[in-house]
């Protein structure tokens, strides 16, 4: 088992006795363990586990000792260099204060800034080249590969951000040997925000249906609850002549009745996973619910037959 130890502390107006609303404290550490968690996951895959324990508090802001530990098999040929003792010294320095005069994530956040670069070139001994504006830069792979990993930067805006959004909270840092190694400002807490994900259409499908109403929206962009006979959905009705007769009261709906529909199915993939939405593009026929039996002939064929 490899072990270090690091402490965290937030500081601001409202933390100066020592004390923090437990309502931001609690996300704060439960985001260190899932920071780490990603962290090693996206580094050793599953050969390794890893622990963050709490230890004690300090005062004058509010302190947080935390001991990491790794705990891997014989077999693991080290993705982190350094023999056992330093493994997990490793990982703290590429998640938080770098090393070997090179940051770590938190210090590459802070500076890209949220913009994207320009470059990325791969050069020798496991190391990229960063070209963004009109500088230039070298970072290990493995850091940009955690800048990159959506779990480790979503768990990292939980640690970072979001406390520095509280009221009387305004400064994130590390503590080293030597002091403050590392802080986060208010100011630049917004580099911190979880990333955007763009929107990935996986299926698009415009198909005839037919669908029993089970509520409806008269409000403008408020979906309809429909039934295709197996589940509900609910649908964006975008057929203006239908809504309009809706609306002037042409059309009046019961119990039973069924709309035929060219419905336009589409799946996508985002932050929240996949994802379904249907939009109504025409409605084809209005069926209201039967109140006749079909007999031997209909009503035209029986008023036909009728003397006059």
């Amino acid at each position: 088992m490899s072990q270090t130890t690091f402490s965290i502390f937030y500081d601001g107006p409202s933390l100066r006795d020592g004390v923090m609303d437990v309502r931001d404290l609690a996300p704060a550490l439960m985001s260190v363990g899932q920071l780490f968690d990603a962290a090693n996951t996206v580094l050793n895959s599953e050969q390794v586990s890893v622990n963050v324990n709490v230890r004690a508090t300090g005062e004058g802001s509010f302190e947080i000792f935390l001991e990491l530990a790794q705990t891997y098999g014989q077999q693991l040929s080290g993705l982190l260099s350094g023999d056992t003792i330093t493994a997990a010294l490793n990982l703290k320095e590429l998640v938080l204060v770098g090393a070997g005069g090179v940051g770590g994530l938190i210090w590459l956040v802070k500076k890209l800034k949220g913009r994207k670069p320009d470059k990325i070139e791969k050069i020798d001994g496991g190391r990229v080249r960063v070209t963004i504006g009109d500088e230039t830069f070298e970072v290990p792979m493995k850091l940009l590969q955690l800048y990159q990993d959506l779990p480790v930067r979503d768990a990292l805006h939980r640690l970072v951000e979001k406390p520095l959004k509280s009221d009387g909270v305004d400064t994130f840092g590390v503590n080293g040997k030597g002091g403050r190694e590392l802080t986060v400002t208010e100011a630049e807490s917004e580099y911190f925000a979880q990333p955007e994900v763009p929107i990935e259409v996986l299926v698009e499908d415009t198909r005839r249906a037919a669908f029993s109403i089970v509520s409806l929206a008269f409000k403008e962009d408020n979906k309809w609850r429909l039934h295709d006979g197996n589940a509900p959905i609910s649908a964006l009705i975008s057929d203006e002549n239908f809504l309009y007769r809706v609306d002037t009261n042409q059309i009046s709906f019961a119990k039973g009745d069924v709309l035929i529909c060219e419905v336009r199915m589409t799946q996508t993939r985002g932050r929240e996973g996949l994802k379904t939405e249907y939009v109504v593009e025409h409605v084809v026929e209005h069926k209201p619910a039967g109140r006749q039996m079909a007999l031997f002939f209909s009503q035209d064929e029986q008023s036909e037959d009728e003397p006059n």
